[in-house]
């Protein structure tokens, strides 16, 4: 397993603690006024859940949204795939990144990566890396208390570590969303919280060609980009949108002299 790391709360949450600690005390002092300090705690948390509704938030905790400043020098650009691995798609998916010479993070959810430990094992032989999503991508993943947390990500981080022979770095929650319990659950387990710069929402949209404008609009070194070899829409022919999309993706960055890389060059910033 990756080393543990200090957690060190946000500001928000720093701030949070105080406020409970101060409604507390008031209604202590001045019982009347609990009105006052339930509708404050009860704003607090409404605050709370709407940032961790916002994926690319740092409010809850430190969070990767783009490459470090060293990387955008060198002309990289972070590519991450996400809720694989497809028996279908993730094949096609390392082909064509083999083909371009190009790097990239699959985020892979670890109920899938049991069933096919093959293409965790192609995946890292292709020189990428397998990083945490979930061990179940649970669409209650955002109410779950910090129990069923530490469940859901800390068996997902054995059952990678397991069968990629390294632990994944960083976690990805399911659809981005995420609570104020999460980030010291990350840090226990020695992970880092990683989103994008722009995804291109080829999980629901079936037309390659909006997806790709999403992903190439302000395109510049150092952004992180997600796609999707799991939960991938199909075209109104069937085919994958992200086997249409990443060919093209990866002759714009050959075009402008950027090179497709993973998360490592992440790992130690």
């Amino acid at each position: 397993m990756a080393e543990p790391r200090r957690w060190s709360p946000s500001p928000l949450i720093r701030a949070s603690a105080v406020l409970h600690a101060a409604a507390l005390a008031g209604v202590a002092v001045q019982p009347a006024a609990w009105p006052w300090a339930l509708g404050a705690l009860a704003g607090n948390h409404a605050l709370l859940g709407a940032v961790g509704l916002w994926p690319r938030s740092a409010l809850l905790g430190p969070n990767l949204r783009r490459l470090p400043a060293r990387s955008a020098q060198l002309g990289q650009i972070g590519l991450c795939f996400d809720d694989g691995p497809d028996p279908q798609v993730t094949p096609a998916v390392l082909a064509l990144l083999e083909r371009a010479g190009a790097r990239a993070s699959f985020f892979c959810i670890a109920g899938r990566a049991t069933d096919h430990p093959g293409l965790i094992r192609a995946i890292v032989e292709g020189g990428h890396t397998v990083e945490n999503h979930s061990w179940h991508h649970s669409h209650r993943f955002a109410a779950m208390g910090i129990g069923a947390l530490r469940r859901e990500v800390g068996e997902a981080q054995r059952i990678l570590t397991t069968l990629a022979g390294r632990p994944p770095r960083f976690f990805k929650p399911p659809a981005g969303l995420r609570n104020p319990l999460l980030d010291p659950v990350l840090a226990g387990l020695g992970l880092r919280l990683a989103t994008w710069t722009r995804r291109g929402y080829d999980a629901v949209r079936r037309d390659p060609e909006g997806v790709e404008r999403w992903l190439l609009r302000t395109l510049a070194a150092g952004d992180l980009l997600m796609l999707h070899d799991g939960s991938a829409a199909r075209t109104a022919a069937g085919r994958p949108v992200v086997l249409e999309v990443l060919p093209r993706l990866l002759d714009v960055f050959a075009a402008r002299g950027l090179a497709a890389v993973s998360l490592e060059v992440a790992a130690d910033d």
